[in-house]
């Protein structure tokens, strides 16, 4: 399409007005969709919202909350009672008694034993504990004192059993506690995710334990 000169000539002048009025505000023409701070403007919906970061729980994972109850536990066969967190699901199987919640359990562990645990024979177990464990390390051995009486405390890490919906497993601070009495062996095996700060619950477990006939 042919345009007139006179139209031509009427679009130059309306430039050049628009640039006199600019020049003489003493300021810039600011662009639409710009602030003039010089701040992006801010964008509304769900793609203009920047996402938050993760907030970390106020415990980490396997730590047992303090408001958690505990209950006795005596077996059926009886000449023990110890307290387990009120909740934990129970597996039973021959002499032993599992109670889980998550990655966290105490294992109870009865035997006969006609003289009581060692040091020197908790460093035996625990050598055969290296050799067979999944994820085995940091072990050592101690002897120490409960309301029940002394116990022969073997600690190492190890990995957890593989949880049946992930496939996964987790490294674990293991606390395996040797009581004796009368001719009798309770083991509490108390085991945990690696940095989890248990070390009350645990006490009330171990301080629990009370023999009877």
């Amino acid at each position: 399409m042919r345009v007139r000169p006179s139209t031509v000539r009427f679009m130059v002048a309306a430039i050049a007005v628009a640039g006199t009025l600019a020049a003489c505000s003493g300021g810039t023409a600011t662009p639409p969709n710009v602030i003039a701070s010089g701040t992006a403007p801010a964008a509304s919906g769900s793609a203009g919202t920047t996402p938050q970061a993760n907030v970390t729980e106020s415990n980490p994972a396997g730590d047992i909350p303090d408001t958690q109850a505990f209950v006795d536990f005596t077996p059926p066969a009886g000449g023990y009672s110890v307290k387990v967190p009120e909740g934990w699901a129970r597996t039973d199987s021959g002499g032993s008694v599992l109670f889980s919640d998550k990655y966290n359990s105490i294992s109870i562990d009865t035997a006969a034993a006609s003289v009581a645990p060692s040091e020197q024979s908790a460093a035996t177990e625990l050598a055969a504990l290296g050799s067979t464990t999944p994820g085995f390390g940091k072990g050592s051995v101690t002897t120490v004192q409960r309301t029940a009486g002394s116990a022969v405390l073997i600690t190492y890490t190890a990995d957890s059993p593989v949880n049946a919906v992930t496939g996964k497993v987790v490294s674990q601070d293991v606390e395996r506690y040797e009581f004796w009495n009368n001719g009798r062996t309770v083991t509490l095996t108390l085991s945990a995710p690696v940095g989890s700060d248990n070390v009350d619950p645990w006490r009330t477990v171990t301080d629990s334990l009370q023999w009877s006939a």
